[in-house]
């Protein structure tokens, strides 16, 4: 396939790069919440930090919102090939279980009660992880078309079969394991591909 242009995709994974940084800076203003058992416990949380809580909700979905953008700008930078269309895949994934997720935002944010009592709806949040787990298979498998990323591929691929797993024993997956692995992609189109040996260049010149 033809090279990679480095000095292309910089900035949209750069973008992807800080999207997934904001994110896990907003889901979790109220330290502990989520591990909380107890749905009085978690409602006295929630309301004494309601105002990091709501921000915090704010801010998870424009960085929610980003990722999916950021991987469209990567494949848009990428030449024609399976890496380009594995990224379009990832990209087409993320933007379709966005919608779902920022859903959920706005009910934690506005619907304090229901959250720390866990009736939210389930199906929004499964459709957004499902999505993510075929965000992360697509990038894993953009990752080992690119020359010297088997690490990288390997480490992402194993994130979306572990996800999955999880997802489809208990219906449940702390959604920061999508993000720090779609961080992982990212940051992985930022390295420069290894030279090309001069006679493995010069047969592909004949």
């Amino acid at each position: 396939m033809p090279r990679m242009d480095t000095k292309r995709v910089r900035r949209p994974a750069e973008v992807a790069v800080a999207a997934g940084a904001v994110w896990l800076a907003g889901i979790s203003p109220v330290p502990g919440v989520y591990l909380e058992p107890d749905p009085a416990r978690r409602l006295t949380m929630l309301r004494k930090g309601q105002r990091s809580w709501v921000v915090g909700q704010h801010v998870a979905a424009a960085a929610t919102a980003a990722m999916p953008a950021a991987f469209a700008r990567l494949a848009l930078a990428l030449p024609a090939g399976r890496a380009r269309a594995m990224v379009g895949t990832a990209a087409f994934a993320l933007a379709a279980g966005a919608p779902l997720f920022v859903s959920q935002l706005a009910l934690r944010a506005s619907d304090l009660e229901r959250f720390a009592a866990r009736r939210l709806p389930g199906w929004p949040f499964l459709g957004y992880a499902w999505l993510h787990v075929l965000a992360l298979g697509s990038l894993s498998g953009a990752l080992a078309s690119l020359p010297d990323r088997e690490k990288e591929a390997a480490a992402v691929g194993l994130a979306a079969l572990g996800s999955g797993m999880v997802l489809a024993k208990t219906g449940d997956i702390p959604p920061f394991v999508f993000y720090v692995a779609e961080q992982l992609a990212a940051a992985s189109f930022l390295r420069r591909d290894p030279p090309r040996h001069p006679r493995a260049s010069s047969l592909l010149k004949q």
